[in-house]
């Protein structure tokens, strides 16, 4: 399994970074040197923010894929690579090929199977199971006093909306352990400004949206357990379980 940042590389050296270069083909170019794409034969390729490689280079890409050989920078012979292509990327790549900013017939060669992520704001519940995780982690590594996540912490993680994703849910809990005074991470070490979510109007819509988030959010809680649940809840068990139906 090999993997490469592509928006992480300079435009002028990923190139070689994939393809690899010949001893002298270049100025620095001491010895003869193997690109990942080589380097990943037998196995894995991960091509991790795909939508930030240049245009020319699409094209050698492309003609990889299809080929399944490889010219490494300033050689002649063909070298046969049988590698899996995984690719991620956090751009809209149909919005990218209507702009002419990514290769219509790239995309198709690399998107046979698509799995779409989607953002932590549409995963109700799924901020605090990450957050426990998270607090965990960096109380063992940096500050072992820490015990948890106070309520008030779990409840500001529900509420807000996570504009920047897992990375931003990391790094606030990474910054609320390190700088947490008492044994809870609580709400204020978190350091949230005000949410500017719209307010539903439609009340049966509203309603609809507040028991999903709210059940989705106890099950979280309790890891699971419906009577814990249903306690944190207000309601008795059977009434939980006719919502789950619902």
């Amino acid at each position: 399994f090999v993997a490469i940042n592509c928006g992480a590389i300079p435009e002028t050296l990923l190139e070689s970074e994939l393809f690899g270069h010949e001893k002298g083909a270049f100025t620095g170019a001491v010895k003869t040197t193997e690109g990942k794409i080589e380097i990943a034969n037998g196995g894995t390729l991960f091509l991790d923010e795909v939508g930030d490689i240049p245009l020319p280079l699409q094209v050698k890409l492309l003609r990889f894929i299809q080929e399944r050989t490889i010219e490494r920078i300033g050689g002649r012979k063909p070298i046969p690579v049988d590698v899996r292509i995984v690719c991620a990327t956090h751009r809209n790549l149909s919005q990218m090929i209507s702009e002419q900013e990514f290769r219509d017939d790239l995309y198709y060669r690399l998107a046979e199977i698509t799995v779409n992520i989607p953002p932590l704001t549409e995963r109700t519940g799924d901020a605090v199971l990450l957050a426990k995780h998270f607090c965990q982690r960096f109380a063992r590594e940096m500050n072992p006093q820490i015990k948890g996540l106070a309520a008030s912490a779990m409840t500001a993680i529900d509420q807000w909306n996570w504009p920047g994703n897992v990375r931003e849910l990391e790094n606030r809990l990474k910054r609320a352990v390190i700088m947490a005074e008492g044994k809870f991470v609580t709400a204020e070490d978190l350091e949230f400004g005000e949410d500017d979510d719209e307010l539903l109007l439609n009340l049966k819509a509203a309603r609809e949206q507040a028991d999903r988030k709210a059940i989705r959010r106890a099950i979280s809680r309790t890891e699971g357990n419906i009577s814990g649940a249903a306690k944190l809840l207000g309601i008795s068990r059977p009434t939980l379980y006719d919502l789950l139906k619902q």
